[in-house]
């Protein structure tokens, strides 16, 4: 039987769903049905719309997709006008004001507090400059993601963003491959950093060589939710570039065939790779999904990689200043969290098309990058006030902190995420000093089991969950430690369960110093984890209260907003029309 998301999709799905949205839009929220609002509420997300949480009825948070992080020249400022005009909500947050872009661990924009009635001047600014929501979330094709400077970095073996775009161009809005069994991810990487990510996408390209042609390799089945996360797994085949789209649709093809629309649990491709394993996921690509003799792998350049790989010999997140090859440079910012507010947005627009070209990318680190700034003027760029707050050259905890939305807007997040982990990246900067040597240290942080700040990859590993203290409910994360990616990734070992928040960061600290004093020379963090069995792990380090205050002990999932001054359900203004006036009930 197919799962009730599967038969809302059969009655309307895709493309068509935008005509319904629209008229939404011209009613009004109370046009939707209210014994309607889970399927449509589904169905909004093809186009880029997720209803935010209890208490926050009538808006929504609305993801815009930029295929590989690319932002154009003019475009980022047509995002912080959006996020500025129309992003505002009811109440501020106490960090970052009252509007401000969130960029992503998929190199896209989410805005929050957006209203039905303003979809459609949204998607006229937005798309009048060559921008979209299409497929930015739903069971499809999602945002294509890959090295953020693909095309502007000396270390590349191959450009990947001509086949990052025409992936775009040929998936978006494309019937045949509208409607899968859940979300498709997509990697490209052209790069020796492998800052892709390929491993945790359901579909990767990595850099290969054959017979002195270079190409990708191709795995499948990589990602992170659900508690069961999987690497991608090489299915031997090799592809030349101009033969990615055919071979792209081809497992997407196979996908939409076979993956699970009965258990929607199950209905990733990573849970198919399970069940056929990868000669039997290649036959059948071959056989029923392209009509051309698939080559067999080549030579990758996994060894090359050093993007979250666990040792310091090269960042590979692409913040500082680099030179292109072309004899300009990019500047990596770093956006702790990934949050700026929409007038620092805009701000860094007009610094873009000063200094540079007015390109900007997005990496998959919540940081954004300013590309094309000539060498003359590097100096003066650098002094600009507005790189104190997104500083290129920022401290190792604030540079590795990675945040979920959190239940500031997410009905799934069990724990607040952004305002905490700000809080958490400032107090270890101040108190904590890491061991000697030690530049690259990830803290990622996720308000639940979905995975979205991806923390099973990370050298400190959160995820929300609920405990006890004191004889009070209070929020709390479990703590994995040793993730990371590289040439030999491995998944964070989950050694400490429940923790209050308010003593993460002196487990934190406790940990950083067992490490400091027991490490052997030159051993990194996560050989350090690796090479302990999970009891040894424990026994080093204890959670304790310190200098550090955490104000949302409390549980945010229950208020409507986790920094309003009255923040029971109760206090919420919503639903609210058009111009955000509380919708009165009949009675």
């Amino acid at each position: 039987m197919p799962s009730k998301v599967e038969n809302w999709k059969s009655e309307v799905y895709g493309n068509e769903i935008r005509e319904h949205l629209m008229e939404f839009a011209e009613e009004g929220w109370d046009a939707i049905p209210e014994d309607e609002h889970d399927a449509w509420f589904e169905r909004f997300k093809w186009w880029g719309l997720y209803h935010q949480r209890s208490g926050q009825e009538s808006y929504f948070m609305m993801r815009i997709g930029t295929p590989n992080g690319v932002i154009e020249p003019d475009q980022l400022e047509v995002i912080g006008e959006v996020a500025k005009e129309y992003a505002t909500g009811p109440v501020d947050n106490p960090e970052f004001g009252e509007a401000y872009c969130d960029w992503t661990t998929r190199q896209s924009i989410q805005l929050h507090w957006i209203k039905l009635e303003d979809v459609p001047d949204i998607f006229e600014k937005l798309e009048s400059n060559g921008l979209s929501t299409q497929q930015a979330c739903g069971d499809s094709w999602r945002n294509i993601v890959g090295c953020p400077v693909a095309g502007k970095d000396k270390h590349e073996h191959i450009d990947a963003w001509p086949i990052a775009e025409d992936l775009n161009e040929t998936f978006k809005g494309n019937d045949d491959y509208a409607n899968l069994p859940r979300k498709w991810k997509v990697s490209v990487t052209g790069c020796d950093q492998g800052c892709g990510q390929g491993d945790i996408n359901d579909l990767a390209f990595e850099p290969a060589e054959k017979n002195g042609e270079l190409g990708f390799n191709i795995r499948v089945g990589g990602g992170l939710s659900r508690k069961e996360p999987r690497f991608a797994r090489d299915i031997d085949v090799w592809v030349p570039p101009e033969q990615a789209s055919d071979v792209a649709a081809g497992m997407s093809a196979l996908f939409r065939e076979y993956g699970d629309r009965d258990d929607r649990f199950n209905a990733r491709i990573k849970f198919l790779m399970d069940e056929w394993g990868p000669e039997k996921m290649r036959r059948v690509l071959q056989e029923e999904f392209v009509d051309f003799e698939l080559p067999t792998a080549g030579e990758d350049m996994r060894d090359q990689y050093t993007y979250n790989a666990g040792h310091d010999d090269g960042h590979g997140d692409h913040v500082g200043v680099h030179e292109q090859p072309d004899g300009n440079y990019y500047v990596g910012l770093d956006v702790l969290v990934g949050r700026m507010g929409a007038e620092d947005t805009i701000e860094l627009a007009e610094l873009a098309d000063e200094y540079g070209s007015g390109e900007v990318r997005l990496t998959q680190r919540q940081n954004i990058i300013v590309t094309d700034v000539a060498e003359e003027a590097l100096d003066e760029f650098l002094s600009e006030p507005l790189l104190e707050d997104y500083s290129p050259d920022p401290h190792p905890f604030m540079r590795g902190s990675i945040a979920c939305t959190g239940s500031e807007y997410c009905s799934l997040s069990i724990t607040e995420t952004k305002n905490r982990q700000v809080r958490y990246a400032r107090w270890l900067k101040n108190n904590v000093e890491l061991p000697a040597g030690v530049e690259d240290f990830h803290i990622h942080l996720s308000g639940c089991t979905a995975s979205c700040a991806q923390p099973q990859i990370a050298d400190v590993s959160l995820r929300g969950m609920k405990t006890r203290k004191d004889g009070e409910p209070v929020e709390a994360f479990d703590i994995g430690l040793g993730g990371g990616l590289g040439e030999d990734p491995h998944f964070a070992d989950w050694v400490e369960m429940r923790v209050a928040a308010d003593e993460v960061p002196g487990y934190i600290e406790n940990m950083l110093s067992a490490y400091e004093q027991r490490r052997a020379d030159g051993e990194t963090f996560r050989e350090f984890v690796a090479a302990r069995d999970e009891d040894e792990l424990q026994a080093l380090a204890d959670a304790e209260e310190t200098s550090y205050e955490d104000p949302y002990m409390h549980n945010t999932k229950m208020t409507w907003y986790p920094y309003a001054d009255k923040d029971d359900m109760s206090a919420s203004p919503a639903p609210t029309d058009g111009s955000g006036q509380p919708i009165t009930s009949d009675d």
